[in-house]
């Protein structure tokens, strides 16, 4: 991964040439419609503050687990024994996108969502309040971490959520043959070139036109740079978002022409 002073540099040059997120001259009716009603939506909904009450009890939980790691690993603990306030103060997705994806999910109601890289459950419980009518497939390598998000899910009373254990190599073929389409999936399980490039792959395979695929750490590392550069160039991707932190994908057929775009955020 980009040492801290590599990535500072690299948010600084994004943020002093990414558009304005004002939305004044974008041609695109998603991009436009995407920064006005939802990126630049303001509100603060209810389970927010119910959301955030726990993410800041696990950043005060002092309880010692053993994890397995089957990603790229955590860029600052190197070891399986791991206290729950370490993974949550640093891998949890922080709440200003994590509250974008909540706002996404409510704006264009998707039915089906995938999420791997299910964590303490943070993100996945912003992903089920967004449509509670949907269902939310959330995949997490680390049972003792999945386990943690599934007492989260219950003590916010969220019932719409499907959790899915173990190695993402074996887990996903059959989650996959288990529906016919994904309308909206978030990708944060693997921070490596290869299998988030299979990842996306698979997507593919159960997209439709409305469906949207949300990439986390773009820019983390060379190799999520590389391939977020290949999604960009996908023949099947008609429309991608920058947003540094994450990356936005579309592949809307009623759009001809390949559009790039770079936001600040």
């Amino acid at each position: 991964m980009y040492s801290s002073f590599q990535l500072a540099k690299k948010y600084l040059h994004y943020y002093f040439t990414a558009s304005n997120g004002k939305g004044h001259g974008t041609h695109s009716p998603f991009v436009f419609d995407f920064i006005t009603q939802v990126l630049n939506d303001k509100k603060v909904y209810s389970c927010y503050a119910e959301i955030e009450k726990l993410r800041l009890a696990l950043r005060k939980n002092d309880t010692n687990i053993e994890v397995e790691d089957f990603g790229a690993g955590s860029a600052y603990i190197k070891t399986n024994k791991r206290v729950v306030k370490d993974i949550a103060r640093s891998s949890l997705k922080p709440k200003k996108y994590a509250q974008l994806l909540y706002r996404m999910v409510q704006y264009y109601q998707p039915q089906n969502v995938l999420e791997l890289g299910t964590s303490f459950g943070i993100t996945t419980a912003y992903l089920a309040f967004g449509n509670k009518a949907a269902t939310i497939f959330t995949c997490e390598g680390a049972t003792t971490i999945a386990a943690i998000a599934q007492q989260n899910f219950k003590q916010l009373k969220l019932q719409n959520i499907k959790v899915i254990k173990g190695d993402f190599d074996v887990t996903l073929p059959p989650l996959f043959s288990s529906f016919n389409k994904m309308d909206f999936a978030f990708i944060d399980g693997n921070h490596r070139k290869q299998p988030t490039l299979q990842y996306f792959e698979q997507l593919l395979l159960h997209a439709s036109n409305t469906t949207i695929l949300v990439f986390d750490d773009i820019h983390w590392s060379i190799e999520m740079e590389e391939a977020w550069a290949v999604i960009q160039q996908h023949p099947a991707v008609t429309l991608t978002i920058d947003l540094f932190f994450i990356g936005i994908v579309s592949i809307n057929t009623a759009i001809k022409v390949k559009q790039h775009f770079t936001i600040a955020c």
